[in-house]
């Protein structure tokens, strides 16, 4: 803490030049903070997803429906404990851009497999007595204004009522919130029986999700599942929750190696800055330098020194970059308005900023702190 003051007093000596360093740091960390939190929304809820889930949908594509006769075979696998199943609706709330994830769905089994969806006891009891009730995740309520006991009306795209017409009206039951920070809650769920008494019944749903006893087990289980299937009209691929998520995420491209590139540019950029900056600083310290070494400040105490004012100038900037990055995402949220299911800057990315502050401070500074240190008293006299 003693050397504090002459750290200071070297950021101040140029400080146009200080200013601009450090607001050049502040907006990479900045732009750091927002490819984090848009990393983790295209992971799609991948490092949430359930350990001990497994989902079956039909092998040649998850668009094509399985006979919900499955249902009942898929239940009597060893090492299956409960078995629900999910549908896409593929509705349009007033305009087609305002696209969310609209799912018929059994209620009691697919909130006993989902516990992570976190729903008032009213409101749950509502919506297992309600066959025309719907619960919606709080980020597409807070998105479109629902509350509960509003009727939700959906034009549908392909799924037609019997009596041919378009419109699906639904009672809005309750408003899940998520267990954790990464739980999608931008969904639409309502009951499939609803579905298959209004709707065309065709015996069909589109795909199984399995909670099985031990998650060690997931891939004998889902082996057995498919091979159940085999040679079938409609055959099954099993996977994990977090490998099919993963999948998902990956079709819209690998996002984490682009913003990893991005990333690595811009703090490639801003290493040579602070590196030009400290080493100017160097340079046009020479005499003072020399001073210090001829009051007794030994060649690691200035090199201490000059780290020390490279580290301080790049975390402190980092950081307050940072903490820009983390008010805004929080208070803002999505920018998308309901396109990216989850946004937020996680805890490893904050974790992994700071790290990254103090590299770029340790490496910008580490050349011009071996000069400073190498400095012979007599050369740097000669040189006033």
């Amino acid at each position: 803490m003693k050397f504090l003051p002459l750290l200071w007093g070297s950021l101040k000596r140029r400080k146009a030049r200080t200013t601009f360093t450090v607001l050049s740091i502040v907006f990479s960390f900045l732009l750091f903070g927002f490819l984090m939190a848009i990393r983790q929304a295209f992971r799609m809820g991948v490092d949430v997803s359930g350990a001990d889930r497994l989902l079956s949908i039909h092998k040649v594509s998850l668009i094509q429906p399985l006979p919900i006769s499955y249902l009942d075979r898929i239940a009597q696998v060893p090492g299956v404990k409960l078995v629900t199943h999910s549908t896409w609706f593929g509705g349009i709330y007033q305009d087609p851009k305002n696209f969310f994830g609209q799912m018929a769905v059994d209620p009691e089994t697919f909130l006993t497999v989902y516990p992570e969806f976190i729903l008032k006891p009213a409101e749950r009891q509502a919506w297992l007595a309600d066959r025309q009730g719907a619960i919606v995740g709080i980020a597409t309520a807070k998105r479109f204004g629902w509350k509960v006991g509003d009727k939700i009306p959906l034009q549908a795209t392909y799924m037609r009522k019997r009596d041919g017409s378009l419109g699906w009206e639904f009672n809005l039951d309750g408003i899940f919130t998520g267990a954790e920070k990464g739980t999608d809650t931008s969904n639409f769920y309502f009951h499939y029986d609803y579905l298959k008494e209004a709707g065309p019944d065709r015996g069909t749903v589109g795909w199984f999700i399995e909670r099985i006893a031990d998650p060690k087990s997931a891939t004998a289980v889902g082996k057995t599942i498919d091979e159940r299937f085999a040679n079938s009209p409609a055959e099954t691929k099993t996977s994990t929750e977090q490998a099919f998520a993963q999948g998902f995420a990956n079709q819209v491209g690998d996002i984490g190696e682009l913003i990893t590139a991005i990333v690595s540019a811009a703090f490639f950029i801003i290493l040579l800055v602070v590196g030009n900056t400290i080493a100017q600083s160097v340079r046009e310290r020479t005499s003072e330098l020399a001073v210090l070494k001829t009051l007794g400040f030994t060649n690691r105490q200035v090199l201490v020194l000059v780290l020390a004012e490279s580290l301080l100038l790049a975390v402190v900037a980092g950081g307050f970059g940072l903490l820009i990055a983390w008010t805004i995402i929080t208070v803002t949220g999505d920018p998308t308005h309901g396109f990216l299911p989850v946004f937020y800057l996680p805890e490893y990315g904050l974790v992994l900023g700071a790290v990254i502050a103090v590299l770029l401070g340790l490496l910008a500074g580490v050349l011009p702190a071996l000069q400073a240190m190498r400095l012979r008293i007599v050369d740097a006299l000669r040189r006033v």
